[in-house]
């Protein structure tokens, strides 16, 4: 068993990340694996720890976009083998009301397990080098490391002939966009979709509109996000347009019948509401910060607003989705990915606050380009 290997390490909510040698104190039990990390993508609710307000426990080894080769296994029912390729999902308790009706991403532990402590039966297994232990993995990975122990549940077996090292934002960013799209609009063939944000989530959701068939527009402030949108089949929007939802009914036919949001901007939450049809359907995946006024109206004619968590998928189910649609050339998620060395995880922090990458994806053990 490796029980000593790099990670990245948070002390502080301020503090650049450092990448120390960490200590597993345990390695996989029952139902879990030992996966050698490939490539982990970085994502803003990794970044949001910086602002949590005290409740995400420090020092911790962040990361949940993870993907690899199994090493060890824990258990003889795990359902993986050493050298399986598995692509890392968010945790959840498997047994609970929302788990049995195949919505994990709304288990009654989600934010326990993932975000607030991890599972308190396995609390401290890791620890710096010199014994002090660092917060319970996050997202049931921790991921941001050379090695990472997760529940066989959360892995996801791929093809190996897949780039592994890429497959990561499967897992969550991209899963996400995707799984508004497929699962909770179940968009097809002729329906109009507007799309509120083009980052990682937006585009991916943009990229499986298409492949669904559906007509397509895409709002972002940034003139090369919303080229990218174009590439992949969006109308582009400036959000600094005049008349914003005016223009969206007049390019949708009479209003898109979904829109997604991924900006939590008020304002565009209030443009993406005006620029529906009769019926349409709003879904928000940011996590919003200040209160939500909606304006006069806003909701009148059936419209309806929901938050959509994980694109209220079945990571099993998902995930080779996604790998068959990108083998196929239908959902070409890599042309959004940088990589970097697990090193120079500052400066793909940088240059994920700064808009200068879309989904920045860290190589424990590569050189990146």
């Amino acid at each position: 068993m490796t029980s000593r290997f790099g990670a990245a390490v948070l002390r502080s909510y301020d503090s650049r990340f450092a990448v120390e040698e960490v200590i597993l104190n345990t390695g996989p039990a029952d139902g879990e694996i030992l996966v050698r990390i490939a490539g982990c993508g970085m994502c803003r609710t990794d970044l949001a720890v910086r602002h949590s307000d005290g409740r995400s426990p420090l020092p911790v080894v962040l990361g949940h976009e993870g993907s690899g080769v199994v090493v060890e296994t824990g258990g003889p029912h795990t359902g993986l083998s050493n050298g399986d390729h598995v692509v890392l999902s968010f945790d959840s308790c498997g047994h609970c009301r929302n788990c049995m009706n195949a919505a994990p991403a709304y288990c009654d532990s989600f934010a326990s397990l993932n975000l607030f402590g991890g599972r308190e039966e396995k609390a401290a297994r890791l620890s710096d080098a010199t014994g002090d232990d660092l917060a319970p993995r996050w997202f049931g990975q921790s991921s941001f490391a050379e090695y990472a122990v997760v529940p066989a549940r959360n892995a996801v077996r791929v093809d190996p002939s897949l780039p592994i090292e890429l497959l990561g934002p499967l897992g969550c960013g991209f899963l996400t966009g995707a799984g508004a799209v497929f699962n909770s609009f179940g968009a097809g063939p002729g329906d109009t979709i507007a799309f509120f944000g083009a980052g990682a989530v937006g585009l991916a959701a943009v990229m499986a509109a298409a492949a669904s068939g559906a007509v397509t527009v895409a709002v972002d402030r940034h003139p090369e996000r919303l080229a990218l949108a174009e590439r992949f089949g969006a109308i582009p929007l400036r959000a600094a347009s005049a008349d914003l939802p005016g223009r969206i009914r007049r390019l949708t036919d009479g209003g898109a019948q979904y829109a997604l949001d991924t900006t939590a901007s008020v304002q565009l939450i209030n443009d993406a509401l005006r620029a529906l049809r009769p019926t349409g359907h709003l879904g928000l995946v940011a996590r919003l910060r200040t209160a939500l006024p909606l304006e006069p109206g806003a909701l009148d004619r059936g419209r309806r607003i929901s938050h959509i968590c994980e694109g209220d998928a079945v990571p099993g189910l998902m995930i080779p989705r996604l790998t068959g649609l990108w083998q196929a050339g239908r959902f070409p998620f890599d042309e959004l990915i940088r990589t970097y060395p697990l090193a120079d995880i500052n400066e793909a922090e940088r240059d994920c606050d700064a808009g200068r990458v879309v989904k920045p994806v860290l190589l424990p053990a590569g050189r990146g380009r």
